[in-house]
This record gives C-alpha cells, structure tokens and sequence, in this order.
C-alpha cells in the first residue's frame, strides 16, 4: 500500500481557535501539522491572536482577535486584517487550503481558496446540533438543531473534500444531505509524546496523598460535556469510598456551574478543579497519577483524550457514544459504563478495588493506542490533499 503522497505539499489551515486555546480541534492541528513538518511538508496555519503563544515547528500567522461575549476562553478573528498577508500567502505558492472551524475561518478559508485559486476541503470536528442549545437557551432546541444541521450542510457542500475524525460522525453528516465527498481520518496520537508520566509529581505538587483513590476528567468544561453526570455518579463512588477524589482538569463555560453542583451534592472535598496543565509534561503526570480515568461526554466526534489516556497506561471508564464508539473496545484498556450513574458507579469501585484488573486494562490499553499512531494517520491526510489537488487539476 502506498503510503504518504508524491510530492512536497504547501497547506495553508486555517482555524478560529489554536493554542493558547485548548480543545480538541488545537490538538488536532497541531499534531497533523507537526507530522506534516516531519515528513517534509509545508504548512502555514493562520489563526487568532490570544496574547502569547508558544513556537511551533510551523510557520503561524496571529490575526488580531475580539473576545466573544458568551465565552471568554474563544476569539473571534478580524477577518479585514488578513489582507495584510496576501502577498505573502500568494508568494507562499500554497497546494491546498485546510478549513477546521466553521466561523469567520470557514469563509476566511473559502474567499483565500477563491483568491489563490487552490482545492478546499474542511475538517468536521464538532457535532454542533448537540451544543446550541447549550449556549443559546432562549430558543428552542429544536429549532436551533434543524439550524445546525442546514448550516452544516451549506458548509460542507461548499467545499471540494471533507475529514470526518470518525464513522458515527460520518453517518450524521450523510443524513443532513451532506453529499461532498469525505474520508473518515481520526487524529492520531505521538506515542512518544504521551508514552510515561511521573504521577507522584503530580499528586505532590496538588497536595494529593500518594495512596488516595483518584479519578480523573481531563477536557473542557463545558455544558455538551455531560460532566454533570460525573459528579452525581461520584456520589454513589464516595458512599463506598468516602476519601475518594475527582480532579477535574481543563477549565471553561461549565466550571462555575459544575462548583455549585458539588456544593449541593456535598462533594466540596471529593472534586478538584485543577484547570489546564501543560501538554508537555504536567498533563502526562496527570494522566499517570490517576487510578482510573472517567469520560461521559456523549457528543465527541472522536475523543482523542481516550487515546492519550490509554498511551500513558490508565485504565478507562468511559460511556461509548458518537466517535467514542469507535475508539472503545471494552478490555482493551477500559470498561463501557451504561449511560446510567449506579453502572458507572459501579465500573469505577471495580476498578479501585481490584489492582489486578487495572494492571490488565493498563497493558491493553498501551498495546490498543499503538494503533492510532500520528504518522500513520498523518499520511492518510496528506494522500487526501493529493486526492483533492489532483481532481482539481483535473477540472
């Protein structure tokens, strides 16, 4: 099978959120660009400007950015001052334009592609007709998804190619009447990146006491996430582990309501809010120094901090819906909960009780994640820009 593409490739990606911002979709970008840099491609990512950033083995390009009213964490980007940059980015000589956001970058991406004259194709990261409602509560559910799925379907019909990071995620895009032509490519993972940790780091520098049961939730905190439900389920957890803690890490929209949860619920000393930490390093700390990892978002296009998890070695919880699905295989580094609490209640006191059963997920898990590696998956991308630059020539 022929792997990689045939010739140097010049992608230009565009995107409303990157890092400092921390989500999946910067995650995503930044691990197929890196990839890309590595097996001698060429990229440009034009994303917001936040204030600070880290360098990247790429070259970025940081437009001035508005705060968005509803979360603070986002930007919204100055589509105007991108005309700064159009000598540079037509001398750039670019293949192919690469849209990950539907926002202002989508139609950045759309008018650049019509200006330079290049193949479009977008990555469908989100599944946006389940988190509307969520940000958007004086208008009724229904209405806001009937609007999510016809906004999709403009968009993804206005391009030449689309990335969907799972098939669940693929299915529901056909059923809008979605009829561009897509390619399922998950994001993989740099198994170097995440292959150890020192967990008693991280337990010392939190003030967690080394032999304390710890579960972890790493991700945003945000509303679609379902982490509601982690706390009510930890209720059931702490009546047969009363010293058991929950870190939650990641910070957003959701922390402030997911505080007043826990004090209604009693948890104020079963749950730590430890906000972002760094992805090189402390984050794999983190990950090491849980006894089992929790997850009950039910919206994930495909779930990439599963993957990380099971990289480093901890067992997994986890509820198996949308892109998930895809990625849990129940022995093989986690057990599937029901969408109910008692039940995944239940996996977790397993999971604290019974060491030998941790040990075995923790062996099948690294073994599992082996399969999602980052080069890999990074040349079935680049063979889809050779797909969408190729049909283009051919028009």
């Amino acid at each position: 099978m022929r792997v990689g593409v045939s010739f140097i490739v010049r992608v230009l990606i565009i995107s409303d959120v990157y890092f400092p911002r921390v989500n999946g979709v910067s995650t995503s970008i930044q691990n197929f660009a890196g990839q890309f840099v590595d097996k001698g491609h060429e990229v440009t990512l034009i994303a917001p400007d936040y204030g600070h950033a880290e360098p990247e083995p790429f070259s970025v390009i940081r437009i001035p950015s508005r705060h968005l009213f509803f979360d603070p964490e986002d930007r919204m980007l100055r589509w105007g001052l991108v005309r700064e940059y159009h000598s540079r980015l037509a001398a750039a000589q670019f293949d192919i334009v690469h849209i990950h956001t539907p926002f202002i970058a989508h139609y950045l991406g759309l008018g650049l592609a019509r200006r330079l004259s290049l193949p479009k194709m977008v990555s469908y990261h989100t599944f946006f007709e389940q988190y509307l409602d969520k940000y958007v509560p004086l208008v009724p559910s229904a209405l806001l998804r009937l609007i999510a799925r016809r906004f999709s379907k403009a968009q993804c019909n206005g391009v030449d190619l689309l990335a969907v990071p799972s098939w669940a995620m693929m299915k529901v895009l056909r059923a809008y009447g979605i009829t561009t032509p897509a390619e399922v490519v998950p994001t993989g993972i740099d198994l170097n990146r995440f292959g150890s940790g020192e967990g008693l780091r991280f337990r010392c520098a939190h003030g967690i006491a080394q032999h304390r049961p710890l579960l972890l939730h790493i991700g945003r905190l945000a509303f679609e996430k379902n982490s509601e439900f982690l706390l009510r389920m930890l209720v059931r957890v702490r009546a047969e582990i009363p010293d058991v803690l929950l870190a939650m890490v990641g910070e957003g929209p959701a922390r402030r309501s997911l505080k007043r949860l826990c004090a209604d619920l009693g948890l104020a000393d079963n749950v730590r809010f430890v906000g972002y930490l760094s992805r090189d390093g402390a984050l794999q700390d983190c990950f090491a120094a849980g006894d089992a990892f929790v997850f009950s978002s039910r919206t994930e296009t495909q779930g990439l901090v599963l993957l990380e998890c099971m990289a480093i070695g901890t067992p997994v919880v986890a509820l198996s819906e949308m892109g998930t699905s895809e990625i849990l295989d129940n022995g093989k580094g986690y057990l599937v909960a029901r969408n109910d609490e008692a039940d995944f209640a239940a996996c977790c006191l397993r999971l604290l009780r019974e060491p030998g059963l941790g040990e075995t997920l923790s062996r099948a898990g690294r073994e599992h994640a082996k399969q999602w590696s980052a080069s890999v998956l990074a040349d079935r991308m680049l063979e889809l820009y050779e797909r969408c630059i190729a049909d283009a020539a051919g028009r």
